[in-house]
C-alpha cells in the first residue's frame, strides 16, 4: 500500500508537471515554455535567442538572424540583460535614488525576446492574436525586457500576445567610428540598438503565428527612449511594414540629433566623437577596441562621459525626426501619444526663491519670448509653473507634436495626458503609467523599490484595467475604444480632444495645455 502510495504520487507529480510544461515549434526550432505564476491561463517562453550574440567580431556590427536548434530549447528563464549602468560599473542612480533599478546578470550576449500567450486556442476560438511588442526605455543605456514591470501576463489576458525583447545600449548600441563606417557595405555606423530592434521586429514577422500571434496586426508600444524607438521605427526605412500600429508614452525625440560624419546644430559629428573616445583611452584601431573586455569599456564609457546617441547615419535614420513627422513621410499607421503630469518629479528647481524671481528669470531666459511664456506659466503659482514646463519640455512638445503632425498622413492619432498621482508619491512622475499599461497594479509593481507606499488602491487598480483595455482595443482595432467607457477622439489642430487619466477614472477633454505647443516650438527653434 505504501508504494502504491508513493507511485501515485510520482505519477501524479509527473503529470502536474507535464501540464505545467509544453513544447512548441517556432520556424528556429521547438521551445519548451511554461504557464504564467500569475494565471495558468497563459503560457510564457522567456529567452528566445533572436539574434546571434553580438560578441568579438560582431561587437558594433548589425545583429544577424539566429539559427535554429536541433532538440529541445528551454524557454523558462529570462536571458541576460544587456551591459548597461545599473549592472556594471559606475551606476547613473545610486541604491537610494527614486530611479534606482535593482542589478541583474548583464553581457554582451543579451539579445534575447520573451513571449506572454493565452494557453489555449479554445480561448479565443483558434483565431490569430493582435501582438504588441514592448521596447523598454532607460536612456538608451538602461533597461531590460524581463523587468517584472513589464509581465505581460493580464495584458495577454485580454486576449492579445505580447513580446518584451532586449537591445543593445550605450556604448555597445550607439557609437559610430570612421573605421566603423568604413567597413559597412551601407557606410554607416552606430544606432546597433534600433538595429537591433529591427531584427527584433523581424522574428516577430517570421515567428509569432506559431504562438498564435497575428504577423499581420502588431502594434509596437515604448516608454521614454522606447517611446523615442517607436519614433525611430516610424522614420527608418528598415522598419517599414514590419508594424502596424503604434504608442509612444513619454518620448522626447524631437530634437536635434547628431549627424554621422558632419557637425550639426553645434553638435560634432558621431564618428568625431567616438574617434575622441577612442584616442582618449588609447584605442586607436577598431580590432583593439573590439579586444576590450565588456566590462572595462562599459567603465571607461562611464568614467568619460562617453554620450551614446541615436545617430541620423544615412541608412538606419536618412533624417531627424522632427523633419520626417513635418513633411508627412513617417509610416502611416494608428498611434497612441502622451506623457504625465509630473514628469519633472522628482528633480527640483532650488534656484528660484519666490514669484518675482521668477518673472526675473524667465525674462532672463526668454527675452522677447517672455509674456508668452508667462502667459502659458504664469508666475501666480510660479513652482507648478516651473515643474509643468520642465515635463513639457522634455515630452510634451514631441508627444503633441507627433499627434498634431499625424494629420499630415491618412491615419489617426489619439493623444493622452496621465495626470494620476501616485501613491505615496502623490505625482504622476515619469515612467509612472508603465504599471498601468501592464495591469500590474494589483501585484504593486513598481519601476523602482525605493518607490514609496506600493500597496495599490482601488483607484489604482480600477485605472489600470481601463488603461490596459484602451492599449489592448488600439491593439485589435487601431481604435482605443471600450464599451461602458468614455469616448476617446481623435487628435486634432483644432479640437484638440486628449483623454485624461485622472484619480482612477479616464476624463475626455480638450486642448491640454492652451498655447504650450506654439511656445515650446518657438523656444525650440530659436536655438
Amino acid at each position: 500500500m505504501k508504494y502504491r502510495l508513493a507511485f501515485c504520487l510520482f505519477v501524479c507529480a509527473a503529470l502536474n508537471a507535464s501540464a505545467q510544461e509544453f513544447v512548441l515549434e517556432t520556424l528556429q526550432g521547438k521551445l519548451q515554455g511554461q504557464l504564467s505564476e500569475k494565471n495558468s491561463a497563459l503560457r510564457v517562453f522567456k529567452g528566445i535567442p533572436y539574434a546571434i550574440p553580438p560578441t568579438g567580431i560582431r561587437r558594433w556590427r548589425p545583429a544577424e538572424k539566429a539559427p535554429g536548434w536541433q532538440d529541445v530549447r528551454m524557454a523558462k528563464a529570462y536571458g541576460p540583460d544587456c551591459v548597461q549602468a545599473s549592472t556594471m560599473g559606475p551606476t547613473p542612480h545610486p541604491e537610494t535614488s527614486f530611479f534606482y533599478h535593482t542589478p541583474g546578470l548583464s553581457s554582451e550576449d543579451c539579445l534575447y525576446l520573451n513571449v506572454w500567450t493565452p494557453a489555449e486556442k479554445e480561448t479565443h476560438g483558434g483565431r490569430k492574436l493582435p501582438v504588441m511588442v514592448w521596447i523598454h526605455g532607460g536612456g538608451y543605456t538602461q533597461g531590460s525586457g524581463s523587468w517584472p514591470l513589464y509581465d505581460g501576463t493580464e495584458l495577454a489576458r485580454k486576449g492579445v500576445v505580447i513580446v518584451t525583447f532586449n537591445y543593445r545600449l550605450g556604448i555597445f548600441g550607439y557609437f559610430a567610428h570612421p573605421e566603423l563606417t568604413k567597413e559597412s557595405t551601407h557606410q554607416s555606423s552606430g544606432n546597433y540598438g534600433t538595429l537591433d530592434q529591427i531584427l527584433a521586429l523581424e522574428w516577430v514577422r517570421d515567428n509569432i503565428s506559431a504562438f498564435g500571434g497575428d504577423p499581420n496586426n502588431i502594434t509596437i508600444f515604448g516608454e521614454s527612449a522606447g517611446a523615442g524607438s517607436v519614433l525611430q521605427l516610424m522614420t527608418s526605412p528598415l522598419a517599414a511594414g514590419l508594424f502596424h500600429k503604434a504608442i509612444a508614452q513619454s518620448g522626447g525625440i524631437f530634437r536635434s540629433l547628431p549627424a554621422l560624419t558632419v557637425a550639426h546644430q553645434g553638435k560634432p559629428s558621431a564618428e568625431s566623437s567616438g574617434r575622441e573616445f577612442a584616442n582618449i583611452i588609447g584605442k586607436k584601431t577598431l580590432q583593439s577596441l573590439r579586444e576590450m573586455p565588456a566590462t572595462t569599456l562599459h567603465n571607461l564609457a562611464r568614467e568619460k562621459a562617453y554620450s551614446s546617441a541615436v545617430i541620423i547615419d544615412g541608412w538606419v535614420l536618412t533624417d531627424q525626426i522632427y523633419d520626417v513627422f513635418v513633411q508627412g513621410k513617417q509610416q502611416d499607421v494608428p498611434i497612441i501619444v502622451g506623457f504625465n503630469g509630473d514628469e519633472a518629479y522628482p528633480f527640483r528647481h532650488d534656484r528660484i526663491l519666490n514669484k518675482e524671481a521668477y518673472r526675473q528669470d524667465v525674462r532672463k531666459q526668454y527675452g522677447k519670448l517672455a509674456d508668452e511664456y508667462l502667459a502659458v506659466y504664469p508666475a501666480d503659482d510660479w513652482k507648478r509653473s516651473i515643474e509643468r514646463h520642465s515635463g513639457y519640455a522634455r515630452f510634451g512638445w514631441t508627444m503633441e507634436g507627433v499627434a498634431r503632425m499625424m494629420e499630415r498622413v491618412s491615419s489617426e492619432a489619439y493623444l493622452y495626458f496621465f495626470d494620476h498621482k501616485i501613491p505615496g508619491a502623490n505625482a504622476a512622475f515619469h515612467t509612472a503609467e508603465v504599471s498601468y499599461v501592464f495591469n500590474n497594479e494589483k501585484h504593486a509593481v513598481r519601476y523602482s523599490p525605493n518607490i514609496p507606499a506600493l500597496v495599490s488602491r482601488k483607484s489604482d487598480i480600477t485605472l489600470a484595467n481601463i488603461l490596459s483595455d484602451y492599449w489592448v482595443s488600439f491593439a485589435k482595432t487601431g481604435i482605443p475604444a471600450v464599451k461602458a467607457l468614455p469616448e476617446w477622439r481623435a487628435y486634432s489642430d483644432t479640437t484638440k480632444h486628449y483623454m485624461e487619466f485622472k484619480e482612477g477614472r479616464a476624463h475626455p477633454l480638450t486642448d491640454m495645455f492652451p498655447g504650450a505647443w506654439a511656445l515650446q516650438d518657438k523656444i525650440i527653434h530659436a536655438k
